[in-house]
């Protein structure tokens, strides 16, 4: 075919049967100019299944847009091709990575190929796929709205996701698409609550922002009650039992004052909300603090806010940034619940370093903590203040101790003649300030000061600074009857330099000239209309129209003469004492951590926070249906031991934490503490004591407050609280969302078994691991738990050893077990249908075998069925070690606790024991695996036979290591707790100062195990383990240090 056909009519192509046509030559252009169809063949090209034609046409497109021809129509069906094969890819980084390209497309003709893409991406098999898909949605609405319905079915279908990858992403699409539609959120409500820990930094920031709106449309206000009694911010949690210790009486009169209402319940999905939440006040991020922090704040009651103040304090170490946004939150905060943050009141001082704004920020929060307790200190941190280079700074000082004298009546007096002091600055900025100041204060008592107005009378030759010199005038007038002598030369004075005065100090010349003419018109007639003609004429409009008002409102005319007989009552009345308030004072009406709270205005997006309802709306909503199996009461199913970061800290987090020792509410709480179980209870304490568990460490903000009964009663409870904080933290992790339903039913059935549970069940609570929020100079100052005097620590009991003459140790069942280990996980709940199994070193000799580590088993049945014939089956155990099976437990009611003893030989190595955990249908496979500090048992020497046995296991038997002891880790109490926490060694004696022996033998060989540490404060320190066992011996070297430089 020639060339020429290619620019006839027919577009000159000419094709065989069912190929399409298209033209030969598009790049030249002449064959498109005039047909309105004149890319259909190439559309056709695209649209089919031949690869050849597809690549021909794209190749002519490219050609065109070579040549300056418009393709934009051709836009729709290129990016067709181009997008949805790489959505098709095998590899999900390419199906993500085509979708994102095509969702940031912003040409509205591609929204259908869009949503189509954006649907079948939300069905991926890859949840980084469906992640993807989230992220495209707010990019597909805010190009086209009108795809709100479609793209809130998408939405709906993601929240369905179980995936923690997917949360964060479907949880800010909802925010920006239909953050109305709180309906989607009903029964996704709890799923997010456990998947929040596993969340990434961002989405739980997300999530927790959309959860505290949720929350306020759903849940009863906890506070509604507390509103009504006017309940300090300061009260403890347990301060109903308190007051119900002292009399009926006082309740019911104070009852009887108040409306009738329905005692406050916090709801269990309340509850989980703020349970799950308060680990993440020891998140890396700051965002994610703060976001927890804000919850809190609006949502918990006014028991717990003060969980959140150690770790607002602690975000104070970070960036300048970070400090600024943290501290306009706290400045908000500490107006209302000042308590929350007066113990950590030092870290709010003021560092030369700090940024400006960070200054005037701490500042704010120093006024607004103080109190007539602390301001004898804060006074003597702003004297200070005053002289420093930053004249800002120095101004919003002395702003703040005027607030401190107007709130704080006490030291009024004291600030006054510290202000009046000041006066004799030479820096004309700090004098203007301080007359400002003390002009509010004067208003307060003005006839008391007639001394302080003198003094200022005397400044107006010196100061020039407009608003001072104003401020000065004004006080003159409005007191002009305590200073007659003084007020008319200052007018006089006035008068002389008016014109050249700043418009604010020309218009209180006029007052003052106006009020003296009132009241000593003989001295001052003259004046005051002199100074009325000056004003009469001034270039500024605002002081003629004063001046001519005031003319004819107090010199007597014909026309006016009515209104100037009130001239005096208008001049001369009363006026009322400023009030010097916090300008963060009405901010709380932003939803803390916002930008709208920061700018303290309504930003762009800003989402109002709802308020409380007045009718709890239906519970029921949240409801999901879970399998039979997985039905299991609330309470006794959380038995399992949590990883350490997510423990709750429960006896270090502020002075106002304890509260959150229940997942029910207040009367819930106090209720069951006065069950019949409650004499059970305190009977079996003895013997938890005696046992040496430890149980105490997790009570300590308690201790302090009861009296021994009560405080027996507590710790259950609290204990039972707390281990169900961390189950459902642990459950979150494992993406079971079918277990976060929880009904009333079942919470009375947990509370009914916990009555019926023996003695002998009550599991141990897990030693309490080490905070990230707790730093040494934020601790408040807390009443010390009571250790008992029967139980002996391991560090102590070395010390007490070293000073006998004989080898001989205490008495083994004075020890206390110190594992580091601590309470593991050995058959999880649902694994084991609702037997749940821990395990412990004990530390305690086996009885039935030396060689042996004595293992305490503990097992719970959280399922409604009887366990019976619980056993150890035939295990396969590597070649040495063997096990002492405990005894058959022939029958686990629902509900119940039991723990038993069973002794394994590990034959000196850190392989881990398999067995079988056998019921009378099932078998569970279970494994154990010591850590190699238990492994061994103490043994007792002196100096010098310590040296002896340590010469002869020299060369390879040796084995060294340098450390860098931290600061915390320089005392003798830290060092030896720290080592015999890792390693069950003795203390051995020692006579040079920083150095620490301990001896110990291998439970199977009976090898000698030496550990020495030299911590010297020359250079780095020195950890030197001789052993036999080279093995044991490097291994325990590395344990070892990592416990000393944590």
């Amino acid at each position: 075919m020639s060339a020429a056909p290619a620019y006839s009519e027919d577009k000159g192509g000419s094709a065989g049967p069912g190929e399409p046509e298209y033209g030969h030559d598009p790049a030249s252009g002449g064959i498109f100019s005039s047909d309105y169809k004149r890319h259909d063949d190439l559309k056709e090209m695209l649209d089919t299944n031949k690869d050849s034609l597809k690549l021909e046409a794209m190749k002519r497109i490219v050609a065109m847009i070579a040549r300056g021809k418009n393709a934009s129509d051709l836009f729709p069906a290129v990016v067709k091709n181009v997008a949805c094969k790489n959505i098709e890819d095998p590899n999900q980084l390419i199906r993500a990575s085509a979708l994102r390209v095509l969702s940031s497309i912003r040409v509205p003709i591609i929204v259908p190929i869009m949503m189509l893409a954006i649907k079948e991406a939300a069905s991926d098999m890859s949840p980084y796929v469906r992640k993807t898909a989230a992220h495209a949605i707010p990019k597909l609405y805010s190009l086209d709205s009108d795809q709100k319905d479609q793209l809130i079915e998408v939405i709906e279908k993601l929240l369905a996701d179980k995936t923690t990858l997917v949360a964060g992403s479907v949880v800010m699409a909802f925010e920006e698409v239909c953050p109305e539609r709180i309906d989607l959120i009903h029964k996704n409500y709890r799923k997010l609550c456990n998947l929040l820990i596993d969340v990434e930094e961002w989405g739980q920031v997300v999530i927790i922002s959309m959860l505290t709106r949720y929350a306020r449309t759903q849940f009863l206000s906890p506070t509604q009650n507390e509103s009504l009694l006017e309940e300090s911010p300061e009260k403890a949690f347990y301060g109903s039992e308190e007051d119900e210790a002292k009399g009926p009486g006082s309740g019911e009169a104070a009852a009887a004052t108040l409306p009738a209402r329905k005692p406050y319940v916090m709801d269990p999905d309340h509850r989980l909300l703020l349970r799950n939440t308060k680990p993440l006040l020891q998140s890396r991020s700051a965002a994610v603090v703060m976001a927890v922090a804000q919850l809190y704040f609006h949502l918990a009651p006014k028991a717990e806010v003060g969980v959140i103040a150690k770790a607002l304090v602690r975000l104070l170490r970070s960036h300048s940034e970070v400090q600024y946004v943290v501290l306009q939150n706290v400045a908000t905060m500490s107006i209302k619940r000042r308590g929350m943050f007066e113990p950590y009141l030092k870290s709010f001082y003021i560092r030369s370093t700090d940024p400006t704004q960070i200054k005037i920020l701490k500042l704010e929060v120093l006024t607004n903590l103080a109190n007539e307790t602390n301001i004898p200190t804060v006074l003597r941190e702003f004297q200070t203040y005053i002289r420093s280079m930053d004249k800002d700074f120095v101004a919003a000082t002395i702003q703040a101790i005027g607030r401190c004298a107007t709130n704080i009546g006490r030291v009024r007096d004291t600030c006054l003649n510290g202000l009046v002091q000041l006066l004799s600055n030479r820096d004309e900025l700090v004098v203007a300030e301080s007359v400002v100041v003390i002009k509010k204060l004067l208003q307060m008592q003005p006839a008391q000061h007639e001394e302080i107005i003198k003094h200022l009378a005397k400044l107006t030759d010196n100061i020039q600074v407009p608003m001072a010199r104003a401020s000065i005038l004004w006080l003159i007038g409005e007191y002009c009857e305590h200073v007659p002598k003084i007020a008319p030369d200052v007018l006089r004075k006035m008068a002389k330099s008016f014109t050249a005065e700043e418009d604010i100090v020309k218009l209180q010349v006029i007052n003052l000239a106006a009020k003296l003419y009132l009241t000593n018109s003989k001295q001052t007639k003259l004046l005051t209309q002199y100074v009325l003609s000056l004003a009469k004429y001034d270039q500024n409009y605002d002081i003629r129209d004063r001046a001519r008002f005031t003319r004819q409102l107090i010199v007597p005319s014909e026309q006016g003469g009515a209104l100037s007989r009130h001239a005096k009552k208008l001049f001369l009345a009363p006026k009322p004492a400023p009030v010097l308030e916090s300008s963060f004072k009405d901010r709380d009406h932003f939803q803390l951590g916002s930008l709208s709270h920061l700018l303290n205005a309504k930003a762009t997006g800003y989402q109002e926070l709802p308020d409380w309802p007045e009718e709890a709306p239906d519970p029921s909503v949240r409801n999901v249906e879970v399998p039979e199996w997985t039905k299991c009461s609330s309470r006794e199913r959380r038995k399992e031991k949590e990883k350490p970061f997510y423990s709750d800290s429960e006896g270090e987090s502020g002075p106002t934490e304890s509260a959150d020792s229940e997942p029910e509410s207040e009367s819930e709480s106090d209720s069951e503490s006065g069950s019949g179980a409650s004499s059970s209870e305190s009977e079996d304490q003895d013997e938890e004591e005696d046992k040496g568990r430890g149980s105490e460490s997790e009570q300590s903000e308690d201790e302090g407050e009861k009296k021994t009964k009560k405080r027996k009663k507590v710790a259950e409870g609290h204990g039972e609280g707390s281990s169900s904080d961390e189950d459902s933290d642990s459950s979150s992790s494992s993406s079971e969302s079918e277990m976060t339903s929880e009904s009333e039913e079942e919470q009375a059935e947990a509370t009914l078994w916990r009555q019926k549970t023996p003695p002998s069940s009550k599991s141990t609570p897990a030693a309490k691991e080490i905070s990230l929020l707790d730093l040494e100079d934020f601790t408040p100052p807390s009443v010390q738990p009571v250790s008992p005097a029967t139980v002996v620590s391991a560090s102590l009991v070395a010390d007490l050893e070293g000073l006998t003459l004989t080898d001989s140790s205490l008495v083994p069942s004075l020890l206390s077990p110190v594992s580091s280990a601590g309470r593991q996980e050995l058959l999880h709940r649902v694994a084991g249908e609702g037997l749940a199994v821990d395990y412990a070193f004990s530390r305690q000799p086996f009885s039935g075998n030396p060689h042996m580590v004595s293992v305490h088993i503990y097992f719970s049945n959280s399922s409604e069925m009887p366990i019976r014939g619980l056993h150890v089956g035939t295990p396969k155990l590597p070649a040495g070690i063997s096990i002492q099976e405990f005894p058959e437990i022939e029958s686990l009611a629902p509900g119940e606790s039991t723990t038993a003893v069973m002794g394994i030989n590990f034959c000196d190595s850190t392989q881990a024991a398999n067995f079988q955990l056998c019921t009378q249908t099932r078998q569970f496979y279970v494994s154990i695996q010591p850590p190699v500090g238990e492994l061994m048992a103490p043994v007792f020497m002196s100096e010098n036979e310590f040296k002896k046995e340590q010469g002869k296991l020299m060369g390879m038997n040796e084995i060294t290591e340098k450390l860098a002891l931290p600061d915390s880790c320089r005392s003798d109490h830290v060092v030896v707790q720290r080592v015999t926490a890792t390693a069950n060694l003795g203390r051995v004696p020692c006579g040079t100062s920083d150095e620490y022996r301990f001896a110990g033998r291998t439970l199977t060989s009976g090898s000698l195990v030496l550990l020495t540490l030299d911590a010297r404060s020359a250079g780095a320190a020195q950890l030197t383990v001789n052993s036999e066992k080279m093995v044991i011996g490097t291994m325990l070297v590395k344990d070892v240090i990592q416990a000393l430089t944590q």
